[in-house]
């Protein structure tokens, strides 16, 4: 009985009911009112207010003035609609942190040479070099003459009047050049030919290297020459003597005509240096 007074106070005060419940309440309504009226009409008039309405809500009054129902039941999800536009972009955002540096790639295939470039500043002076040795060390000259004539044969012609023998390595006293300086020499002799017949040889070490002949013509003065260039070690003698007998030693000399003798070192035999 306290259930059913709780159930009609409530759709009292509340008031009106939304448009699909009213055939509901009225139902409940009619059957609260006969319950009330069979159990009596005593507790009924007790519960009478001045003024509290009990009549069925109207069918148009709106359902803002009745109590809300019981929750319904959960309907079906409905088919997902479709895609929106695209939205605009957003704003940039910050710069993040820098990553690890990945593994090295495999090298690549070698380019073309590229164009020269500027010429660059000049760079700084090397270092001095060491002192090299003097070349007058390698100097070996003579030029001699006669200032008589040849009397001896088949001995060293003694040339005994200079025109250049600054290292005297020419021997006045033997008649001989006497080689100082290992390498290469250039010897030469220029000789006047008178009263007879002249034949001259140029010896090396006591070996004949060249002769010369010349054939006396009566009432001239001849001339007599020759050349050779000797490669000479340390120590070998040069010189030049009367080939034969006295019929052939006219090797002639005097005032006005000279026959002389003259070398020189052409360049050096150099050791290697270690």
């Amino acid at each position: 009985m306290s259930l059913l007074w709780t159930i009609v106070l409530g759709i009292i005060l509340t008031g009106h009911l939304c448009g699909g419940q009213e055939e509901l309440l009225e139902d409940s309504l009619e059957t609260a009112v006969d319950d009330v009226t069979t159990e009596g009409t005593d507790e009924l008039d007790e519960l009478e207010e001045p003024g509290l309405d009990l009549s069925p809500p109207d069918d148009r009054q709106p359902c803002a003035m009745w109590m809300g129902g019981v929750p319904g039941t959960p309907g079906h999800s409905g088919t997902p609609g479709r895609d929106g536009r695209d939205g605009r972009d957003g704003p940039r955002g910050e710069k993040g942190d820098q990553g690890e540096a990945g593994e090295n790639g495999d090298p690549g295939e070698k380019g073309d040479i590229g164009n020269a470039g500027p010429r660059g500043f000049p760079g700084n002076p090397g270092l001095k070099g060491a002192r090299g040795e003097s070349t007058l060390s390698y100097h070996s000259a003579f030029s001699a003459g006669l200032s008589e004539i040849v009397s001896a044969t088949n001995v060293p012609i003694r040339f005994n009047k200079f025109f250049y023998n600054d290292q005297h390595h020419y021997d006045d006293v033997s008649g001989k050049f006497r080689c100082v300086l290992p390498g290469v020499y250039f010897f030469t002799y220029h000789l006047t030919v008178y009263t007879k017949d002249a034949k001259v040889s140029l010896y090396k070490n006591d070996k004949a290297i060249m002769f010369t002949y010349d054939q006396y013509q009566e009432t001239n003065v001849d001339q007599a020459s020759g050349s050779v260039i000797l490669r000479l070690e340390a120590g070998d003698e040069v010189w030049l003597q009367v080939y034969g007998d006295e019929t052939v030693g006219g090797v002639y000399a005097d005032n006005t005509n000279d026959s002389t003798f003259s070398g020189f070192l052409l360049y050096p035999a150099i050791p290697e240096r270690r």
